[in-house]
């Protein structure tokens, strides 16, 4: 008779010791690193990202050409004084008005909430079944299909918008059913590229694709906006990602045995690495013992908190400085998109620094930790400082950069937690941990639209400040019962005769 038992703790270190000298007979010397498979792979990744970020975000700076923006839209600081993009310094011609055959829609901001909202209602349901497909039938196939989906759907988007509030809602619900499926799917492709080693940097190149999604998406979207109107935004990163998925059909592959062109020895390398840890599919999810564990709900609460922040920033900083400085879409786009370039670069760095103190001997749990810490606390402290520095825009941008900069070091921290404390079943629980922070993008729009509706000086003290309380109580649970350590019921489990 077979039964199943667990490994013994003197067992497990011997396995990962014996896994270790292997790594270290492949020395960094024999196996490449910037120039190798794996790199290419998140680099690709990390373009899927791009795309993504880039068509779930356009709506944000688009909205500013969208609306009529002096029904509802008040300025609660009239200065403008010292602004450089003021370049004519003739008050008539700032801010310059978009196209004017681009339509403009008469929308409150609890409605624009509504409408930023939309697309995670879709997120919300497809993210955590898109990890658990992914780990069965491939990532190549689930973020492909959802990409292409994705892409076509913001291509539609202004006929949509055109046929009326309900069908442009249907679009974007149905677009985030189509981005939940290839944020999530994505991350089953992690479990058999990523040494352990070098998670935090592949991970954190991987994702850094949707900060510069972000950057680039506001900047060329103001831009067209104001120049071919905002319709044209959609066409333009609805065509990208349509010739962007015929890249990943053809570079793209579920692991380093079935890819074609990769290195004997990086192959080895990864494989060996891995050795100690058994794919998902071959044992089942012990869902009670997941569902009592505290580290899981830890890093999920926070997940939570960080997304809500990770929003309100995304969404509202185009509108934000919009409404305090009465400038022009186009300059709206650029001061909004400069702190998501800054994002992009600490996103790639904190996941080389993360794997650094690693190197350093730090616990792993306190790498984790401290980047959470980073990535969180100051962000949404700047936010709180934001409403009572409105006389400058130098402060106010230089607020929103900071932010915005340092969010991203969350990518080494909770992020990734998932890979730690259960990588066999990584997947499946990052998918639904990204599902359950994605609810926070429909609350955050919802409820900051519905205080903004109240008294648009008061709205943004109190939107920032609800930010700020929520972020603390996400950090402050995560620290007390975050782990970075295998738990019992994610480790190796062996047949044993009677």
């Amino acid at each position: 008779m077979a039964t199943m038992t667990e490994l013994s703790p003197k067992e497990e270190k011997s396995k990962y010791s014996q896994d270790t000298q292997v790594d270290e007979k492949l020395s960094p010397r024999k196996v490449p690193t910037l120039c190798s498979t794996r790199y290419g792979i998140a680099f690709i990744v990390h373009l899927c990202n791009f795309v993504i970020a880039a068509q779930g975000i356009i709506m944000n700076i688009t909205m500013v050409a969208m609306v009529n923006s002096t029904s509802h839209q008040s300025q609660f600081n009239g200065s403008t004084e010292g602004l450089l993009f003021d370049s004519s310094g003739d008050p008539q011609n700032s801010p310059k008005s978009p196209p004017a055959w681009a339509p403009v829609y008469n929308w409150s901001p609890h409605i624009q909430g509504i409408i930023f909202s939309a697309i995670s209602y879709g997120m919300v349901l497809t993210v955590a079944p898109s990890g658990y497909l992914a780990g069965r039938v491939g990532t190549k196939r689930v973020v492909g299909v959802s990409l292409l989906g994705s892409s076509l759907l913001i291509l539609f988007t202004p006929l949509a918008t055109d046929l009326g509030l309900t069908f442009l809602i249907a679009t974007r619900i149905l677009q985030g059913l189509s981005q939940g499926s290839g944020l999530g799917g994505q991350f089953a492709l992690w479990e058999s590229w990523s040494p352990p080693h070098e998670r935090s940097r592949l991970c954190s190149i991987a994702l850094s694709g949707i900060l510069l999604g972000s950057f680039i998406a506001i900047l060329l979207g103001g831009l067209i906006s104001q120049t071919l109107g905002w319709p044209f935004v959609f066409y333009v990163f609805g065509g990208v990602g349509c010739v962007f998925c015929l890249l990943w059909f053809v570079l793209v592959y579920d692991d380093p045995v079935t890819h074609p062109w990769i290195n004997t020895t990086e192959k080895e390398y990864i494989m060996s690495s891995l050795a100690q840890q058994v794919s998902s599919s071959r044992q089942p999810l012990p869902i009670k013992a997941v569902v009592r564990s505290l580290p899981l709900w830890s890093m999920g609460f926070c997940c939570f908190s960080h997304q809500w922040l990770i929003n309100i920033m995304v969404i509202y900083t185009p509108t934000y400085i919009s409404s305090v400085f009465n400038i022009s879409i186009r300059d709206s786009g650029f001061l909004s998109a400069l702190p998501f370039i800054i994002a992009w670069v600490v996103g790639i760095l904190g996941g080389q620094l993360a794997d650094f103190l690693l190197t350093k001997n730090f616990r792993l749990v306190t790498v984790r930790k401290i980047a959470t810490v980073l990535g969180t606390l100051p962000s949404s402290a700047a936010l709180v400082i934001l409403p009572y520095v409105t006389s400058s825009y130098i402060i106010t941008v230089g607020l929103l950069t900071l932010a915005c900069g340092l969010s991203p070091l969350c990518q080494s921290g909770i992020y990734i937690n998932t890979l730690d404390l259960a990588p066999r079943h990584s997947s499946f629980l990052m998918g639904v941990s990204r599902g359950f922070a994605q609810i926070a993008a429909i609350l955050a729009p919802t409820v900051s639209g519905f205080l903004l509706s109240q008294d648009p000086e008061l709205g943004w003290r109190n939107t920032f400040s609800l930010s700020f309380a929520i972020n603390a109580l996400g950090l402050i649970f995560y620290l007390i019962f975050g782990e970075a350590d295998v738990q019992d019921w994610a480790k190796e489990r062996k047949l044993t005769r009677l």
